[in-house]
């Protein structure tokens, strides 16, 4: 599975001529925007795989991991675990100033799910899916412990 994202990766390069950056030079604004993608993708592939049901219901499920309040208890969850670069990123994207705010949550919450957003991002572009896999899925485990 890992060799197919892989390839993708190497194939949107390729047929786009993209190369490479310096990721960390990146505006933790960026990297949260790639991060929501990215996150969300997960989210919804998990959610097709696990059941064939009407769009609807597979809206609902989505979208109680993907808002700003799971996004923040996740990543509480999460810190004791990231790396000193993930936590710099985390940092970096939690303090940032973010041009819109959360309809359902609070401004805290939604800077913190921004910092969330900057780590998996920055993880998706450098291509380390299987740490950001990883993290997601004791982040979502995180979710399911009252």
């Amino acid at each position: 599975m890992e060799k197919s994202i892989m390839s993708f990766t190497e194939s949107l390069d390729q047929a786009f001529r993209l190369s490479d950056k310096d990721w960390n030079m990146y505006s933790p604004l960026t990297l949260a925007y790639i991060g929501d993608a990215a996150y969300d993708l997960v989210i919804r592939s998990i959610a097709v795989k696990t059941s064939n049901c009407q769009p609807q219901k597979l809206h609902q499920r989505v979208t109680a991991r993907v808002s700003a309040k799971a996004q923040a208890r996740m990543i509480e969850a999460l810190l004791p675990v990231l790396t000193e670069e993930e936590a710099a990123i985390y940092r970096r994207g939690r303090n940032s100033r973010p041009y819109t705010k959360a309809k359902n949550a609070s401004r805290m919450e939604y800077q913190e799910a921004t910092g969330f957003e900057a780590v998996i991002g920055y993880l998706y572009l450098n291509s380390a899916f299987e740490r950001m896999n990883e993290l997601i899925a004791k982040g979502l485990d995180a979710l399911e412990t009252p």
